[in-house]
């Protein structure tokens, strides 16, 4: 099995390629990228039918939001993130997941990783696009977007860390979209990447992932009347729980891509990111521990927040149920895991995989982002559950990136099999004529 940088060998006397052999190669290989998108079996169909019903749900939702107002979610002045933040804050933990399998490949020269590591990266793509649709629905006004761009709108940058927000999130998806665009050009071409022009950018992405999760965290402990957020553990926290909830996730994808598709995923790829999961989720189950002693042992004005969370406050225990599944969903994920031979046992792997997920998204969603607006500045208890609407939103937000992480995959897979290549394309046109 080649490896992501290897490609066929150029014969002696074979020109590198000229300027003009792209503008009709280049052609040719979007052409095939449309054809791989569309093409697959009935299963794949179904997949995409229920996906964009979702999705179609969804933005009917927020066209009727966009009418009507913020005011058809719960959301309110006393809590003024909610479901959208929530994701938000989840998926860009899981963008920055993404780059555990670029780090053993690039920077561990693991050869294993180096077959799926496209995986990696395509995920990031699709979790920074979500991210970014899960801030333009929390607009009241998405028509106003511009004005968090840096330069032209009226944010206060570059003291703002929301501004910040911006642009490293968007900084991170354009670094992916040539790193994998680039290699799956090249592949098209049946020729060997030119190290010079995706290496820097993969140690860059590594770098930029980081940053991304970090700013996000900064984001947050930054608000002084926000209490619950003020920690200097929230940074580590959140690369944490992203170096779980993305494995995890690149998990469930091989099982997937393994049982549904030709491309050839060995063992060692999966031990590896399982192995980084068995030490990431204790991690984070230590450091969660570690935030609950603070909060309690100490006692103080500031300890309602997390009675309100965990136990309940006067009466009102909305996320009461949440943050207890949550707990449940790492402790049970982190007993199977930790299971010796789990791999053998493809059914408990995902099991595992799919408990971190969930526990891992209500930790950083529902359990994080909520709760610090309760009580209030004014000491009032308002409490938030997401509404009909919001739930749609979100799913229709999900579905679509499932569904462009689905279309990346299928052009993805094809190409670096060999099957989608510019010499298959051109006998294909030699038998049309």
């Amino acid at each position: 099995m080649s490896t992501l940088t290897e490609a066929p060998k150029r014969t002696h006397g074979v020109k590198p390629p000229r300027a003009s052999d792209h503008l009709t190669s280049y052609p040719r290989f979007l052409w095939r990228s449309c054809v791989a998108a569309t093409d697959g079996n009935w299963l794949f169909y179904v997949w995409m039918t229920v996906l964009t019903a979702i999705a179609l749900v969804g933005t009917h939702a927020w066209a009727v939001q966009v009418r009507d107002g913020m005011a058809l979610t719960n959301m309110s002045d006393h809590v003024s993130w909610g479901l959208y933040i929530a994701n938000f804050t989840f998926g860009v933990g899981l963008a920055a997941g993404g780059v555990m399998m670029v780090i053993p490949a690039y920077l561990y020269h693991d050869k294993k990783m180096h077959d799926v590591v496209i995986v990696g990266e395509l995920l990031a793509i699709a979790a920074i696009v979500m991210c970014l649709l899960f801030v333009t629905v929390d607009l009241g006004r998405p028509d106003r977007f511009w004005h968090m761009i840096p330069g032209l709108g009226k944010f206060n940058w570059p003291v703002s860390m929301l501004t910040w927000d911006v642009i490293v999130l968007n900084g991170y998806l354009v670094i992916n979209l040539h790193i994998c665009g680039y290699l799956l050009y090249t592949r098209f071409l049946g020729r060997k990447p030119n190290p010079k022009w995706y290496i820097p950018f993969v140690f860059l992405s590594i770098v930029w992932a980081i940053s991304i999760h970090t700013v996000t965290a900064f984001l947050y402990c930054g608000l002084g009347g926000r209490p619950f957020w003020n920690t200097a553990l929230l940074a580590p926290r959140f690369l944490t729980s992203a170096f779980v909830s993305g494995p995890a996730f690149i998990i469930l994808a091989l099982l997937v891509i393994r049982r549904v598709s030709h491309f050839h995923i060995g063992d060692g790829p999966i031990k590896t990111l399982l192995n980084i999961m068995r030490i990431t989720i204790l991690i984070n189950l230590l450091m969660l521990a570690s935030e609950v002693f603070t909060e309690f042992y100490t006692g103080g004005a500031h300890t309602a927040t997390a009675q309100y969370l965990y136990f309940g406050l006067h009466g009102y225990n909305a996320l009461v149920p949440w943050i207890w599944s949550s707990i449940g969903c790492s402790i049970l994920a982190t007993l199977i895991l930790l299971c010796p031979k789990v791999t053998e046992h493809g059914w408990l792997l995902a099991l595992g995989c799919v408990l971190a997920f969930i526990g891992i998204w209500i930790e950083k969603g529902m359990g994080l982002i909520i709760p610090a607006f309760i009580p209030s500045t004014l000491h009032e208890i308002v409490e938030y559950l997401p509404s009909a609407l919001e739930w749609k939103i979100t799913a229709g937000i999900w579905a679509f990136g499932l569904m462009i992480y689905t279309i990346l995959l299928k052009i993805a897979l094809p190409t670096f099999t060999g099957k989608h290549t510019l010499k298959s394309e051109l006998k294909r046109l030699q038998k049309i004529v």
